[in-house]
């Protein structure tokens, strides 16, 4: 007991030394102050992990756009199979499923979907011979099915009121007459749900429908986020807010079904809060049509990624351009971001620095002093790419996303050992990115959560405050990611109240404080991890 004593006395000295530390100085940013920032996720693009509770009411809510889904036949105890992940002919031959027996769903209603295969094409009926194929790329009337369920069996029903049933010949067939029960019959099916993993706006949107979701997020535009938020940042030394904005936001009122209008006000609001509680705001397209990572926050509707097009990127650019003449002169923005988060693996480097630089001149075309962020892609690059690109010539940011998370190198990781990994990696590469020729580096999104099990509130302090140092370096500032969240470590309110996250006051430190500090922090979480053991 005496020991352990002993250990949160240490622990808590530390804190406060370290705490004490970051209160020390701060730099500017062409006469502002770095970012201190917040993003406000989860608010105009919606994602369903940061508040679930927004999709509790829509029907057959574990069938949404994107769900992967497996049908075996009760008959012949055989998978459905798309011979060669699509294109050709459908098959109830298969003892094991894999990618060609996964199918993901679009939704029509809440009992109508279309089937998509592996390779992109659709199930049809439109068949003359009377047998399904995945031939279809863009799917109609004869590829939209009406699912009935019982419990885990379903029956799969075409428009004419005839049902899909296997065949002792292995096939697929749409000529099942009558009403089929749910016994081994020819036309039910074991449906499985690999994956429900999508929980995005399209997801939302689609799945209850034009009127009942605009219902459902109107409530959320006007409650999840409000001027006292503003208040609260403002009072807690903030002084941005990063707003991710979806694509459909310049077709408001009246945006491509299934998106619902009314973002666009809620953004004008946050624009009037910003300027009544003196903070400023970088707009961040999360969302570009087609999708540029596959992700629900990039309102995919099945995980694909379809943005590296020359119709949706001069869909985005519209976009860029609507945003820029529509707050060029507001005296709160400070940015633009281009594009969130654009995947490594689908989106061509030649592509994205084509469409930055373009993006680039339709912002100058509005303002000449707006900061214009271009974002680094995610996966398997290196955010150096983007200053040997030589993108824009004034006024230019690069954002980096650093997470202690989404990655198996982390899994295994202790609180000091996560904290080292900050220090050892992330400061040399934002201080090897602020000496290079080119955008200033923002850290536009981190958060307090790692994989650490059981962590002491110490230890959650000494993570932020180690993250809060290190990105403060950044030339350009940070973001937080984000204000709230139900996921109480990721929630920047709670960590703030409950004093997980110590703040200060500063942008950054010289460099001598902030090793001092960081040996404290270091220290602390040794001592920390000694004393659980």
């Amino acid at each position: 007991m005496e020991m352990g004593q002993q250990c949160r006395r240490w622990a808590l000295v530390l804190v406060t030394l370290f705490w004490a530390f970051s209160l020390l100085c701060c730099s500017s940013v062409d006469g502002f102050s770095k970012v201190r920032g917040v993003n406000l996720g989860g608010w105009l693009v919606v994602e369903g992990w940061i508040k679930p509770s927004l999709f509790d009411g829509i029907p057959n809510g574990d069938m949404l756009d994107g769900t992967q889904i497996q049908l075996m036949s009760a008959m012949l105890q055989k998978y459905v199979s798309a011979e060669n992940g699509g294109g050709s002919n459908v098959t109830v031959d298969r003892d094991t499923a894999s990618s060609w027996e996964t199918f993901k769903l679009w939704r029509v209603s809440e009992s109508e979907f279309q089937f998509r295969c592996f390779k992109g094409q659709f199930l049809t009926s439109s068949d003359r011979g009377g047998f399904i194929s995945a031939t279809v790329d863009s799917p109609g009337i004869n590829e939209t099915f009406s699912i009935e369920r019982n419990n885990t069996r379903v029956h799969i029903k075409l428009s004419t009121g005839s049902y899909v049933q296997a065949t002792w010949g292995n096939q697929l067939a749409f000529n099942y007459q009558g009403e089929p029960g749910w016994d081994d019959n020819a036309a039910t099916f074991e449906m499985t749900i690999v994956a429900n993993n999508l929980h995005g706006e399209y997801q939302l949107t689609n799945g209850y429908g034009h009127d009942r979701a605009k219902e459902v997020l109107m409530k959320h535009w006007n409650t999840f986020v409000t001027a006292n938020d503003f208040d609260f940042l403002s009072q807690s030394s903030i002084n941005t807010v990063r707003i991710p904005v979806g694509w459909w936001i310049a077709h408001d009122p009246d945006p491509p079904a299934p998106f619902t209008g009314g973002s666009l006000a809620a953004l004008d609001r946050a624009f009037v809060w910003a300027q009544a509680y003196d903070l400023k705001c970088i707009i961040d397209l999360h969302a570009a049509p087609g999708s540029q990572n596959g992700m629900e926050h990039s309102a995919s509707r099945d995980g694909s990624i379809d943005w590296p097009s020359d119709d949706y990127i001069s869909q985005t650019l519209d976009v860029i351009d609507f945003l820029s003449s529509r707050y060029a002169n507001y005296p709160s923005l400070l940015g633009i971001e281009l594009l969130n988060e654009p995947s490594a693996a689908a989106v061509p480097l030649d592509v994205l620095v084509s469409y930055y630089a373009r993006g680039y001149q339709i912002v100058r075309n509005y303002s000449p002093t707006v900061y214009v962020i271009f974002c680094q892609r995610i996966g398997n690059a290196d955010p150096m790419e983007l200053y040997q690109a030589n993108i824009g010539v004034s006024n230019t940011v690069v954002d980096l996303h650093y997470y202690n998370l989404f990655d198996p190198y982390f899994d295994d990781l202790n609180a000091t050992e996560n904290i080292q990994f900050i220090y050892k990696s992330r400061m040399p590469q934002v201080q090897a990115l602020n000496s290079a020729n080119g955008p200033l580096v923002f850290v536009g999104e981190w958060t307090n959560e790692w994989n650490v099990t059981n962590a002491s509130r110490f230890q959650y302090q000494m993570f932020g405050s180690v993250q809060l140092d290190v990105y403060g370096e950044a030339s350009f500032g940070w973001s937080y990611w984000t204000l709230k969240n139900d996921e109480r470590h990721w929630d920047f309110e709670w960590n703030i109240k409950k004093k997980y996250l110590l703040l200060g006051n500063s942008s950054t430190k010289s460099t001598n404080f902030f090793l001092l500090a960081l040996a404290c922090g270091l220290y602390l979480a040794t001592i920390v991890d000694w004393c659980s053991q």
